[in-house]
């Protein structure tokens, strides 16, 4: 099946009319004024020449845009989102075409025919960090082994509503002969439900790579045979009625158009209303429908309305069986992005019935 699945990856750069040139020689202020005018930038020499030109955005950037609140954030990224994919770095027999340039494997493995086009530099500095997390593996605290997330599948980096999960799971003393994942990404849900005891999970999940990777991941093992996988919205495929339905929606509202792994992130305003008229179909009588959720959206001003307890109170389809709610860590000092809200942050666990 995951043959006939069309993968999404960065789409290779052809044309390479207008493009100014940018080696550690050049003057820095005029390239990322050439950027601001639309033009692109093509690095040349050095690998690391294109890290010090986005070092150097940032820097002009911060100095130009204020980057305090939430709101204020989610501009500043925008705005070095679209000047930073104006900078191009070239591909040649799936190679990055400058020097000490790290060996990024997806290169050969999406585009074995197209042998010399250009890509974003930070499509590259994706696909790397994308190679080195699937090729290393990433150890997530609830599992016994480390996942492989495929290129362009969300996984979590934050692990204080699967701890909330795995605590749920161990306390569930009902049937565990079914169970579906709705939008699973790279799997940690499915694993967790396996690892406690489900005999079949459907997992279902809108994002062609993370269907792929989880069956690659799989393999032939009897995880294969445990989790069964679905490429479609919502529910997809799946139409029998379970006795639990997992979800981990995304935590904050779209104010725009969603691509790709942002779906994983922003959610559009039909989702849940969708959602929950969909799982009320599939949850069998005495079923759980379990949603993982977070405040954050509230506390940071983008929206009051928690699409959770609007359901429990207007929906008329489901009633609250239990909450479960527990404070972030603080922010890594580390994180270099303003966090303060991280302090009022708290993850949330539903458990709703018929």
């Amino acid at each position: 099946m995951i043959n006939d699945i069309a993968i999404k990856k960065p789409e290779p750069i052809v044309n390479r009319e207008a493009i100014e040139m940018f080696d550690r020689e050049t003057d820095t202020t005029r390239t990322i004024k050439a950027l601001e005018d639309g033009k692109r930038v093509l690095i040349t020499e050095f690998y690391s020449n294109g890290i010090l030109l986005l070092r150097k955005l940032q820097t002009h950037l911060k100095r130009k845009m204020p980057n305090e609140t939430f709101q204020e954030q989610r501009a500043f990224r925008a705005e070095y989102h679209k000047l930073s994919n104006l900078i191009l770095i070239e591909i040649a027999d799936h190679q990055l075409a400058v020097k000490k340039a790290p060996s990024i494997g997806w290169l050969e493995k999406f585009y074995p025919e197209n042998k010399a086009f250009l890509l974003t530099f930070p499509q590259v500095q994706g696909l790397n960090s994308s190679w080195q997390w699937y090729q290393n593996g990433v150890s997530i605290p609830v599992l016994r082994n480390k996942i492989h997330p495929y290129y362009g599948t969300y996984f979590p980096t934050r692990f204080d509503h699967l701890n909330l999960f795995d605590n749920w799971l161990k306390r569930y003393d009902g049937p565990k002969k079914s169970a579906i994942d709705v939008g699973f990404g790279s799997g940690v849900l499915s694993l967790q439900m396996i690892q406690h005891g489900f005999q079949k999970v459907f997992g279902t999940d809108i994002n062609p790579n993370a269907v792929v990777g989880l069956t690659e991941f799989m393999g032939e093992t009897k995880l294969s045979r445990k989790i069964e996988l679905d490429l479609g919205h919502l529910f997809g495929k799946w139409e029998k009625q379970t006795e639990l339905i997992v979800f981990n929606p995304p935590w904050l509202p779209s104010a725009n158009n969603l691509d790709g792994i942002d779906e994983a992130i922003y959610y559009n305003e039909n989702l849940f209303s969708e959602f929950f008229a969909e799982a009320k179909k599939r949850l069998l009588p005495e079923g759980k429908l379990v949603i993982l959720f977070s405040n954050l959206a509230q506390i940071t001003n983008l929206t009051k309305e928690h699409p959770i307890e609007k359901e429990v109170a207007e929906g008329g389809r489901f009633q609250l069986e239990r909450s479960f709610k527990k404070k972030v860590k603080e922010a890594s000092e580390k994180t270099k992005r303003d966090q303060n809200w991280r302090g009022s942050e708290e993850v949330e666990l539903w458990v709703l019935t018929h």
